[in-house]
């Protein structure tokens, strides 16, 4: 991430940068209920950093985890925009467009 110029404020959303028309969609940054990847859980997997869906509010493994639940989430139901679910980790991501915008 870049650090702060311009940047944009979208329905209650800081973002630090300009973001594409995918996160501009984002009015409310959705935080994970449980930290852990549900999809992982399920089969006794493990991961690396967790990411929570902006849409439906599912958190899932990250793409340098073994099963890449988020990923394979975010092509399967056409949810474009994840945020970090990591503690302290204030960015989210947009897949079609392979954005990373921070946010305050």
């Amino acid at each position: 991430m870049s650090g702060r110029n311009a940047g944009s404020s979208r329905g209650g959303v800081a973002y630090e940068d300009e973001p594409c028309h995918h996160i501009a969609a984002v009015t409310a940054i959705r935080h994970p209920v449980r930290r852990e990847c549900e999809e992982c859980v399920k089969i006794g997997a493990s991961w690396v950093h967790l990411r929570t869906c902006q849409q439906c509010g599912r958190t899932l493994c990250c793409d340098s985890s073994p099963n890449r639940h988020a990923s394979k989430h975010a092509h399967a139901s056409g949810h474009t925009v994840i945020a970090s679910a990591e503690p302290g980790e204030r960015w989210v991501f947009c897949y079609p467009d392979e954005l990373t915008v921070g946010y305050d």
